[in-house]
């Protein structure tokens, strides 16, 4: 088996068995390119079926002297997933990766802002331009409901139930979930759709789709981190910003104003509580009010 059709193998199996998105199989299949680079420039002539931990670990060590920690930890992890579905097609018999140790990583926490902040930032958009009232509807939903930019811009009309109080977001693995969105963040998009996408010239086969540029198509993910960068620098804000960052601080406000973890992991759409905990990690001050106020002994 040659590596390419062992690769175009992998990326049918990540998107048909597994249901992920373009960007999540682009992510797996970069680590194993890695690895065919390292073979191809290094002349180790060796098939995705025989390859040996030891080549492995003589690429990994090469990679070591490139990258961080974390990327290291990365592409192991992403090694290891592509040599597991070898196995489950019984092409191996083991996993060359099942030895091999990732470096140990800290926990990273996310970047969040305080609602000042998210006000700063909101009531810097221009609303006297046509996409100034998109931009400020797409910005309260990421941070009134917590998504991830992919699932901003794929957002149909469809999916929104705003006499029911929710909207319909598909996520990762395309696995279906209903938030909560709360009556200012309806109100924001009613006037997006209302005044400004009433008006564009909609491109066939966008007629669904809620956020839409100037040429009536579906908003890019590059094109939302332009406009909260842009943002960013207009109000001076010095932290590095994202639009996952309205998503970590939708979490952590929520943690600090008392919700429970399990209804904040069922909004985020985390497939295990473990993810959502990182944001318990965020405030220390929020876990000590919680022992003052609920411990018997307090």
């Amino acid at each position: 088996m040659k590596w390419e059709h062992a690769l175009n193998d992998y990326k049918l199996y990540l998107k048909i068995e597994r249901g992920l998105s373009e960007n999540s199989i682009e992510n797996y299949s970069r680590d194993v390119k890695k690895l065919i680079d390292y073979l191809v420039e290094h002349d180790i002539k060796v098939s995705p079926i025989i390859i040996t931990t030891e080549v492995i670990q003589g690429f990994i060590y090469n990679v070591a002297k490139q990258v961080n920690a974390r990327s290291q930890s990365r592409i192991i992890s992403g090694l290891r997933s592509f040599f597991s579905y070898l196995i489950f097609e019984d092409y191996r018999s083991s996993n060359p990766l099942e030895l091999i140790e990732a470096p140990k990583i800290g926990r990273k926490l996310p970047d969040t802002l305080s609602e000042d902040e998210i006000d700063r930032i909101i009531s810097a958009i221009d609303l006297s331009k046509p996409e100034g009232e998109r931009n400020r509807a797409m910005l309260e939903t990421l941070y009134g409901c917590g998504l991830r930019v992919s699932e901003l811009v794929n957002l149909k009309i469809s999916d929104l139930f705003f006499e029911e109080g929710f909207i319909k977001i598909t996520g990762k693995g395309n696995k279906q979930r209903f938030v909560p969105i709360i009556d200012v963040t309806q109100k924001y998009i009613n006037i997006y759709r209302k005044e400004i996408r009433t008006h564009l010239n909609i491109q066939s086969g966008h007629e669904d789709t809620l956020f839409l540029n100037r040429r009536g198509k579906q908003l890019t993910r590059a094109m939302i981190f332009t406009i909260i960068k842009q943002l960013a620098e207009k109000i001076g804000l010095k932290k590095s910003i994202s639009p996952h960052t309205f998503r970590h601080s939708f979490a952590t406000h929520l943690l600090q104003n008392n919700a429970d973890l399990r209804s904040i992991q069922l909004m985020l759409g985390h497939e295990s509580i473990t993810t959502t905990e990182i944001y318990v990690h965020l405030d220390k001050s929020h876990l000590t009010k919680v022992v003052e106020q609920y411990h018997p002994r307090r």
